[in-house]
């Protein structure tokens, strides 16, 4: 009997060290509603892809964690938060999270990080102030004499002071006492306690228990158990205390074992007592076997076995019910759920970044890949442009340079007339006139435009050179319109002549009368208007009157005018209209040219 009692107490003791071991940092119902609070915003910000709002509840949770006293946790979510807002560049958060996360590592004594994240701090300071105060911690933190690290504290405590921050001020004099301590100054580290107690209660009840209970080791470190007593018994009355059941027996638990301390069995047994119904009252199993442990140490020492097992029997029979009442299980359990959550919450986001990305990828190399071939095209399309446009140039140029065969065909007959009819005279002016009008159209034979006033004096001697071999069949006529400049306008060379020499050869040679070639240029607006008017046989009669041996040559003079026409159109936009026609009224044929001027 007595070996089964003993194994009922090994496994009850196992099973709550086990417990215990799983559960240091218990959450309270408001600290996971907090979480639950944040995760639906973070949810609700990831969907929205709202990173601000995203390092906004990672940053709140690190809060409820910090709070709550669990500062692994916070350490974790501060670190989430600070990546965001240093992706998106925000100075006043970052400055604000990497000291907070400076601060949960503090507390978990890693003190090189902590250091560090001060120190990124201080110089992401978005003002003095708090570039100061980060600075003084980093001081205070880096050295190792007492004195350094008071006065680091003491500037903090007065910057705090002139903002009137209660939270900054409490933990600046908790550390100024961590100081006093160091120094052995035993009555400067109580009143800076104390200091930091007064402060914390009203607005951080959490910091001020840990306070508390930083006064009460002092306490009993320097063996005054009495102050210690009154330490913990001052703060049982505090309203935060009194209205959480919880922190209720774990106060009391502490002031058991400082009368252990102190050596008072009694009370102390009768305290745990106390804390042991209280956390059956209100189900608190971890608390009730903390006490169910504590009064099994007390009852080995005195020697109370059957006290020890009776003890372990009502906790067992206890147990289920204890357990089903016990929200802080339930509690736990939801905040692993949440935190689940939020982790699955990075996974899908992380995931739905990579597709992002990828599909980003695969579009800005499509689009990098369109742009290529549009570049690529717009090159091919512009050097087959500039190929086409030196092409058009090149015959245009080499139409230009064509003499009409006629023309220089007939012109040397006529020299040879006039030598044959022993005519030297009319023979050498001849040839004057034919050179001149020859060294005229070779030298303008590179350009595409030559002045009014060129192509009007090259007009004049192919007239007159005509006239001197025709003397007895036409007489011509030249209207120059005098609103036309005839310096600085520019025309094709060598145009109308074609034109001319049809209404020469074709037209006036075959009347049985003299005829009238008539020329005319006029400006029309903005185009020039250009008219050829002979009174010849026109061209249907033409036609008639041609050989067989003609008919069948093809008139290459005039087919030349029209590609040129057609190539000046396509190279320069100059609008050039042609119009051929045999008059009604009388014989004849009308040759209309129009060209815009600008």
């Amino acid at each position: 009997m007595k070996m089964f009692r003993l194994f009922i107490i090994f496994v009850l003791v196992v099973w709550g060290n086990k417990m215990f071991s799983q559960n240091t940092n218990n959450p309270s119902n408001a600290t996971v509603e907090e979480v639950q609070v944040e995760t639906k915003k973070l949810q609700k910000a990831i969907d929205n892809q709202d990173e601000p709002a995203q390092a906004g509840s990672y940053y709140n949770i690190g809060e409820t964690f910090f709070n709550s006293g669990n500062f692994s946790k916070s350490e974790e979510y501060y670190t989430k938060a600070k990546k965001l807002y240093e992706k998106l560049n925000d100075k006043f958060n970052i400055e604000k999270a990497t000291r907070r996360l400076a601060q949960s590592q503090e507390k978990q004594n890693k003190i090189s990080p902590a250091i560090s994240n001060y120190s990124t701090a201080a110089q992401m300071g978005y003002s003095k102030k708090s570039k100061a105060v980060n600075s003084n911690d980093v001081a205070r933190l880096s050295s190792p004499a007492p004195e350094v690290k008071a006065e680091a504290i003491q500037n903090n405590i007065n910057l705090s002071t002139k903002e009137s921050e209660q939270a900054g001020l409490a933990e600046s004099y908790s550390q100024l006492a961590d100081v006093n301590i160091q120094q052995k100054d035993v009555s400067k580290a109580e009143m800076n306690l104390n200091n930091a107690y007064k402060i914390s209660k009203k607005e951080a009840p959490q910091q001020a228990l840990a306070i508390n209970q930083k006064l009460a080791d002092l306490y009993v470190e320097n063996r005054n158990f009495d102050k210690a007593i009154e330490a913990k018994k001052k703060v049982l009355k505090e309203d935060f205390v009194k209205e959480n059941s919880q922190e209720k027996v774990n106060q009391i638990q502490e002031l058991a074992d400082i009368y252990i301390k102190k050596n008072d069995p009694q009370e102390a047994v009768t305290l745990l007592k106390n804390a042991y119904g209280i956390a059956l009252e209100k189900g608190h199993t971890l608390e009730a076997q903390r006490s169910v442990k504590k009064l099994d140490s007390l009852y080995a020492i005195s020697g109370n076995t059957n006290a020890s097992v009776q003890l372990y029997r009502d906790f067992l029979g206890k147990l289920p019910n204890l357990v089903s009442k016990d929200r802080s299980l339930v509690d736990n359990k939801v905040l692993e759920d949440t935190e689940q959550r939020i982790s699955q919450l990075e996974k899908e986001k992380e995931l739905k970044d990579e597709l992002i990305r990828k599909k980003n990828v695969f579009n800005y190399g499509l689009i990098g890949a369109l742009i290529i071939l549009t570049g690529l095209i717009i090159f091919i399309f512009r050097t087959l442009k500039k190929v086409q446009i030196k092409n058009k140039k090149i015959a245009l140029q080499s139409l230009r340079r064509e003499m009409n065969p006629h023309f220089i065909f007939n012109s040397l007959n006529s020299v040879n007339h006039f030598i044959a009819t022993n005519n030297e005279l009319e023979a050498n002016q001849y040839l004057t006139k034919f050179s001149k009008l020859m060294r005229g159209v070779m030298e303008n034979s590179a350009d595409d435009f030559i002045p009014f006033q060129q192509e009007l004096d090259l007009l004049q001697n192919y007239l007159a050179l005509e006239k001197t071999r025709f003397a007895d069949k036409f007489d011509y006529e030249i209207e120059v319109d005098e609103n036309l400049n005839l310096q600085s306008q520019q025309i094709p060379g060598m145009l109308i002549q074609p034109f001319l020499e049809n209404a020469i050869w074709h037209g006036l040679r075959y009347r049985t009368e003299k005829g009238l070639l008539k020329l005319s240029f006029e400006k029309d607006k903005q185009s020039l208007k250009i008219v050829v008017e002979d009174n010849g046989i026109g061209i249907e009669e033409s036609k008639k009157q041609k050989t067989t041996h003609q008919k069948t040559r093809e008139g290459r003079g005039m087919k030349n005018t029209l590609e040129r026409i057609q190539l000046l159109n396509d190279l320069y936009k100059k609008d050039i209209t042609c119009s051929i026609k045999d008059m009604k009224e009388s014989s004849g044929v009308l040759v209309t040219l129009k060209m815009n001027m600008v």
